[in-house]
């Protein structure tokens, strides 16, 4: 298909001084004589749509037909499956004539693709007659620094312009500004000298961010104040950039300079320059000033956002001033000023911290018509971490009351809280009673509350709500299996936990260490160390590998039961595998034997641990001491001092 043009037909009786006219005219707008009669008279001529001529500087105007055919060829669905550049390689050759830079540069433009679009630029290199100029480079750095600054990329081809002779303006040089940062501005400085160019507004207003996004808040503030000695001036947003960054650098005098200077540019500021100024005043305790910017924002129309508030309500919790917190977040509320999470946590570190945390409850009753579940479970949630039980069960209880549905999370929280209070019936109670506010009760928190009541040995609801577990249709996962063995053992029930082991791996729930630790230790205490001993060897079998907890419980049995060769047998297995002792485990092996006698062996063991920089504690130097009372002929202890700790040395 040939690239829609205008024909001209002629008469055959043309004259030939009409002949001539249409010759000349065809030339003059690159149109051209596509038929002609036998004797050499045109009687069609095809040129040019008036748009596609050269405007009055000379420059060729781009053909809007042509660049839309090309932009289509290179993103049809039906190319791209292909070869879209072989299809725009034939389409080319079936006309005569040769794309411009103009046309390039709007090709590019309309390319979603930046990879295409780089792609397309290095294809027109290969074009006849074809010659990137200035403003195509210009449009392929914009668009590699809009989808993705590729540095590397940037640099070939600003080599590549170089040696084609290709001189850039200032435009050029303001992109790589942004391309580069303030990581190579050596390269743009050099660029702008060679091109003999100078900087425009625009220029400095690059420089400045380039330098502000690298963090460079001394050159940013030098660069403005070159720009403000030439004349020129920063936008709003300018501005902003530079004020926040010389705040978090604390440069408070610079900060006010450049403030000033706003005010005599007739530069208005808005509510993100007033939130700088409040935020820094804030950091430093002045009081009055950040209130006076607040003033005067609200007193210059700046209807103050979230952001605002937030800064103001952060500033007055550093300065504890509470009671202007309600004032502010009341005033917030007014303005149907949505607060979020972070409103609310800065508000209950501010009350935390003036140990008024119970008057959340008055946060909670002016924002009223904001609170959702989500917030309310969020305050639930922070003020259980924060150890307030109390306050944080209210809050449970008015979301309980005033949504249909309620918040897993929070749900869990207020278990966690009640667990960690010792309120284990008012868990179990919330546990039973969850699936009225359209939640299923999980494992995690059925092993939450079976944890606490197993902690306060409260065997029988245990039981109980295990059973209830299984009733509600959730299988028993590893971590409740040995929250069960573990209360069991504890209660002495060995049956038990034998059965609940037993248990376990008919339901295809595979026992872990800590499965086994709770095992072995139920058994031992119960003085069947076959039994323990045989888990024990079980254990390894199934290829998991015995922790400190596992070795330290069998050195114990063993070593009460006098079996004081096999508890040394087993700390010697324990080193041999690679299982560091710890202090727990030297003390079991010192008291067992302490207790049979074996004073050269337990000294032998105490300075072991000393060499293993392991500090002995109040249970080794009470060991140390029942040694020394049984063999002080042998031995001396003496306390240097209580910083170096007890030193063993033999009598001479």
């Amino acid at each position: 298909m040939r690239l829609p043009c205008r024909q001209l037909f002629l008469s055959a009786r043309l004259s030939l001084s009409s002949i001539a006219v249409v010759r000349s005219f065809a030339t003059s707008y690159c149109g051209r004589i596509v038929r002609e009669d036998s004797t050499g008279r045109a009687i069609a001529v095809e040129i040019d749509p008036p748009d596609l001529v050269r405007d009055t500087r000379g420059y060729a105007l781009p053909r809007r037909d042509l660049v839309c055919r090309v932009s289509r060829i290179l993103q049809s669905p039906s190319t791209a499956k292909s070869d879209p550049f072989l299809a725009l390689s034939d389409y080319l050759q079936t006309l005569t004539l040769t794309l411009t830079p103009s046309e390039v540069s709007e090709v590019l433009k309309a390319l979603r693709n930046p990879e295409v679009a780089i792609e397309f630029f290095h294809f027109c290199t290969s074009l006849p007659g074809y010659r990137h100029d200035c403003f195509t480079y210009n449009r392929i750095f914009s668009i590699i620094s809009k989808f993705g600054v590729d540095v590397g990329l940037v640099r070939r081809l600003l080599d590549e312009m170089e040696k084609e002779g290709v001189r850039g303006n200032i435009s050029t040089i303001n992109i790589l500004i942004s391309i580069f940062g303030g990581g190579d501005l050596g390269r743009c400085f050099e660029l702008l000298k060679m091109w003999s160019l100078r900087f425009n507004g625009y220029t400095y207003k690059c420089l400045l961010q380039a330098y502000l996004r690298s963090h460079d808040v001394e050159n940013a503030f030098k660069v403005y104040e070159e720009m403000r000695r030439k004349g020129y001036k920063l936008d709003i947003f300018g501005y902003n950039m530079l004020l926040d960054a010389l705040a978090k650098a604390d440069k408070v005098e610079q900060v006010h300079k450049v403030f000033a200077d706003m005010k005599h540019k007739h530069c208005e500021s808005d509510v993100y320059t007033y939130t700088i100024l409040i935020r820094m005043a804030g950091k430093r305790g002045k009081t009055d000033e950040f209130l006076l910017y607040f003033h005067d924002m609200i007193s210059k129309g700046c209807t103050p956002n979230l952001i605002a508030y937030n800064t103001m309500i952060q500033a007055l919790a550093k300065n504890h001033m509470v009671d202007k917190i309600f004032f502010i977040f009341s005033k917030m509320i007014e303005n149907d000023c949505r607060p979020n999470e972070f409103t609310y946590s800065v508000i209950l570190d501010g009350l935390a911290g003036e140990g008024k945390i119970s008057r959340i409850h008055e946060i909670v009753e002016i924002s009223r018509k904001f609170i959702s579940k989500s917030i309310h479970a969020y305050l639930v949630k922070t003020l259980s971490k924060l150890g307030h039980a109390s306050e944080a069960h209210r809050l449970f209880c008015e979301m309980w009351n005033s949504h249909d549905r309620a918040d897993r999370e929070a749900c869990l929280s207020m278990l966690e809280t009640l667990c960690n209070a010792g309120k284990t019936l008012e868990a179990m109670d919330l546990l039973t009673k969850i699936h009225e506010k359209g939640l299923t009760a999980d494992n995690i928190m059925y092993n939450l509350v079976l944890s606490a009541l197993s902690k306060m040995n409260q065997i029988s609801n245990v039981n109980a709500l295990f059973e209830k577990m299984k009733n509600d249709g959730l299988s028993p996962d590893v971590f409740t299996y040995n929250i069960l063995i573990s209360s069991t053992g504890k209660a002495g029930q060995v049956d038990r936990a034998l059965q609940l082991f037993e248990e376990m791996e008919l339901n295809e729930c595979k026992p872990d260490v800590v499965t086994y630790n709770s095992l072995i230790n139920t058994l031992g205490k119960n003085g069947d160390l076959d039994e323990a001993h045989m888990r024990f060897k079980e254990m390894k079998e199934r290829g998991l590998t015995p922790d400190v907890f596992t070795y330290s419980i069998l050195i114990k049995c063993f070593g009460k039961s006098n079996s004081i060769e096999m508890a040394c047998k087993l700390f010697d297995e324990m080193v041999l595998e690679g299982c560091a002792p710890n202090i727990v485990t030297y003390n079991i092996l010192l008291d067992c034997l302490e207790k049979c006698g074996k004073t050269a062996e337990a000294f032998n063991i105490f300075a072991t641990m000393k060499q293993h920089n392991l500090t002995p504690d109040a249970v080794t130097y009470a060991i140390i001491e029942r040694l020394q009372s049984g063999c002080h002929r042998a031995v001396r202890v003496r306390k240097e001092s209580p910083i170096s700790g007890w030193v063993v040395s033999p009598l001479k």
